[in-house]
């Protein structure tokens, strides 16, 4: 039994606490690895060397920091496959969907490369009479994030590669569920030449996290997961002086128009209700239809394409079209919050149920669902069930459509599908979701542009990458100076003002 680590001023360590969390193969059932879980005392200690060693790396001129980033993306794309294995066996991801993980995290270092322009502060020449004012933007100090299971590559380098291009240490409590791949982005991280002690992985459960939000060094903390934990932490962080960002729950609700292309529409809501099992936080898991017409066509169009789904372990080749849910007790409330669909009403049109793959019979394999006409009082429309179960509620207005997604307590991502620019112009102006598709399925933004959503999706104003990342990792210093003239006109006991 392989037993995992933490990454710990640049080595591997092994825990000390003596509590450990089981590493499962989702495809099988089987207990893979074991993974450490940090004490207090662990976590102190990682802080320890991060603020030994962040003062001289926020020192390094920000073009030298690019550099190890230019380093890392060349690094990351040597060992693309390497990533891609390891997390398809720890998470269930097809290799392609967890090539895809590490790429868009991959993305996210190559614009952070870009941080010799995007940390440059403000001048004021002659701000006054012989008064010059410039801003700064420093480095906070030592930070830390708390990243979710389903995706184990991308959300890390989200997090830690604008941290520690402003200058920071970072801290990287991932999930106990798949901690492989945070601990060869960290290995990598010092190949590419980052100093010892800047980036750390400590692995761990709610003991790890309260260290984190309790430790009055870490400066900010970053997460990514369910809503009720993401209040708990934006919560106790910012009761604590931190800066805090949280990216919480969602149920991303797709309005079809009348006018869509059906068939575009009916592979678009295929590849994101059920790729990655449904456990993607931009999941479209809601399907909206304009009309029972435009309903009747859509569902007549969904039933073949999620009835020749192909579901299996990422080892059955690229073809797959998703492979496992993460944990037994994911599985169990998914095949739960499927039974009460069921209980209260909502037509089951695809079942699932009985899905079994010969040989993985003690794997955590769920198949395709499909509900129709549920209502906005259904358990399974409420929910975020964050598994292989689309459902639709049908709607007889484009008004009711647009209400659906504005009233519902989450505001992560949404789409429309439609040819009608003026729909599609109002949708985007009105909709009260942070991020809105237009014939895209999974609105997820690119690098350059920032990604979070609204109402219980998010908590804090600062997004993730893009340029609300450098705003988050650094303060803004201002200076206002004044060289001697070498003419002395004697104090001043007012506030100075402009004449």
């Amino acid at each position: 039994m392989q037993e995992l680590t933490h990454y710990i001023n640049g080595a591997h360590v092994k825990g000390t606490s003596g509590r450990f969390a089981d590493v499962m193969n989702p495809a099988t059932g089987e207990v893979q690895a074991k993974c450490p879980l940090a004490s207090k005392e662990e976590m102190a200690q990682a802080v320890a060397h991060a603020q030994a060693a962040q003062p001289a790396w926020a020192a390094t001129n920000p073009q030298r920091r690019a550099r190890v980033l230019m380093k890392l993306v060349t690094l990351l794309n040597r060992d693309m496959d390497k990533l891609a294995e390891a997390l398809s066996r720890e998470h269930g991801k097809t290799l392609p969907d967890a090539a895809g993980d590490v790429q868009r995290g991959l993305e996210v270092v190559e614009y952070c490369i870009g941080a010799p322009q995007l940390l440059k502060g403000e001048y004021t020449d002659s701000a006054g009479p012989g008064i010059d004012m410039y801003s700064m933007r420093q480095a906070l100090g030592v930070t830390a994030g708390i990243t979710p299971f389903n995706f184990p590559a991308m959300i890390p380098m989200w997090m830690f590669a604008p941290a520690i291009a402003c200058g920071n240490a970072f801290i990287l409590k991932p999930s106990e569920r798949d901690p492989s791949v945070p601990l060869m982005l960290a290995e990598l991280a010092e190949e590419a030449g980052l100093p010892k002690g800047i980036l750390q992985v400590v692995n761990g459960d709610k003991e790890a996290v309260d260290a984190i939000l309790h430790d009055e060094i870490i400066q900010s903390v970053g997460f990514v997961g369910s809503t009720p934990i993401a209040e708990y932490i934006y919560a106790t962080g910012c009761a604590n002086g931190k800066r805090v960002q949280c990216f919480g729950g969602a149920k991303n609700h797709m309005i079809i128009m009348p006018d869509a292309d059906m068939a575009q529409a009916a592979d678009a809501l295929v590849g994101a209700g059920y790729g990655a099992a449904g456990e993607r936080c931009m999941a479209i898991s809601v399907a909206v239809p304009v009309g029972d017409e435009t309903a009747d066509r859509l569902i007549k169009e969904l039933v073949p394409r999620i009835e020749k789904l192909k579901v299996g372990p990422y080892t059955s080749g690229k073809d797959v079209d998703y492979g496992p849910v993460v944990t037994a007790q994911a599985k169990a409330n998914i095949e739960r919050l499927v039974q009460t669909g069921i209980d209260q009403g909502a037509e089951l049109v695809v079942d699932g149920r009985d899905f079994k793959l010969q040989g993985y019979e003690d794997g955590y394999f769920i198949g395709p669902h499909l509900f129709d006409r549920a209502t906005k009082d259904m358990d399974i429309y409420k929910q975020e069930i964050f598994g292989p179960v689309l459902t639709c509620v049908r709607a007889q207005s484009y008004e009711e459509a647009l209400g659906l997604a504005m009233d519902h307590e989450y505001g992560n991502g949404t789409a429309i599908f439609t040819r009608d620019g003026d729909a599609a112009r109002d949708f985007a102006n009105r909709i009260n979701i942070g991020m809105v598709g237009i014939n895209v399925p999974i609105p997820v933004p690119l690098a350059y542009h920032t990604f979070g959503g609204w109402k219980k999706s998010v908590f804090g104003d600062l997004n993730q990458h893009g340029p609300d990342a450098f705003k988050f990792y650094t303060r803004t210093k201002t200076v206002t100076a004044r060289w001697p003239s070498g003419i002395k006109e004697g104090g001043e006991f007012s506030i100075p003002v402009m004449e």
